[in-house]
């Protein structure tokens, strides 16, 4: 029988984090959860090449490593930031079966993981904060809120429109513009899709939703809802549209139900949200 405790692997498929974050994170963890719950910061998460936290090489081999070892209860992604597709496709073949028994939690571009994890059937996949958002303002909040879903699964973290028997995703709307075109894209039809960005033009938003909408993977979904846009960097001439009436304005051209707000995004408040069907 496994351990009460659980222990949960941090690596960084994108960019690097500091020591002194891990530490932060490490002592959170420990007043919040007691020894409920271990983490363990795999060395990757260190590395430095150029961008990224180490080679293309090593962070797919430290992703395989921690997914396929059966003392890991689920994979935190500690930090964003772009790197994720990147990983090395053969990783996905050889996920074993303790990769299909985690949880894989984290948002952003880490989005590229979740959705090709989602589409395989492997494991759970979930949009919530992560060890890079502590130093927002209320970021000791937002860990906390991961922590409680990975060990408790604490429903009060979940975002309040999720209902039972319904299906759901989330993305930051930028990765999935991207991420549509994947052959790995996965199938989600009849999901409530939420999505957010953060540092965007909202002409770069609009460019984004016209390739989203424009994909027939999205046009059978059961509905869009619009988390938070934000940091939106001020151009030369205004847009003439908010985030909210880009997304309405896409939506109704694709024929897609828009289904209002969602609490989502690059901050503090970002809540947790599974993929699939909510039991």
């Amino acid at each position: 029988m496994k351990n009460a405790k659980k222990h949960v692997a941090l690596v960084c498929p994108g960019g690097p984090i500091t020591r002194n974050l891990a530490d932060k994170i490490v002592e959170i963890t420990a007043d919040h959860c007691g020894t409920d719950l271990q983490l363990h910061f795999h060395n990757q998460c260190f590395e430095i090449a150029g961008h990224f936290a180490g080679t293309d090489a090593m962070r797919s081999d430290a992703f395989l490593q921690v997914a396929n070892d059966p003392k890991y209860d689920a994979v935190w992604f500690a930090r964003g930031g772009y790197g994720a597709c990147r990983l090395d496709d053969a990783v996905f073949d050889k996920l074993n079966e303790s990769a299909h028994q985690k949880t894989y939690l984290g948002y952003s571009d880490t989005g590229f993981l979740l959705a090709r994890l989602y589409g395989q059937k492997t494991g759970l996949a979930v949009h919530g904060p992560m060890p890079t958002d502590q130093p927002r303002d209320g970021g000791d909040v937002a860990i906390k809120r991961s922590l409680d879903f990975l060990t408790r699964r604490n429903t009060d973290v979940v975002e309040s429109s999720i209902r039972s028997g319904a299906q759901y995703a989330a993305f930051n709307i930028t990765v999935l513009s991207h991420l549509v075109s994947a052959p790995w894209m996965p199938d989600l039809s009849g999901h409530v899709v939420m999505l957010e960005d953060v540092a965007e033009y909202l002409y770069g938003i609009d460019r984004s939703m016209f390739t989203i909408m424009s994909s027939p993977s999205l046009q059978t979904v059961a509905g869009i809802k619009l988390g938070r846009v934000s940091d939106v960097p001020k151009n030369d001439r205004e847009f003439g549209q908010s985030e909210e009436e880009i997304i309405q304005y896409w939506c109704a051209r694709a024929g897609v139900p828009y289904l209002g707000r969602a609490d989502i995004g690059h901050d503090s408040d970002n809540k947790v949200v599974p993929f699939g069907p909510c039991s």
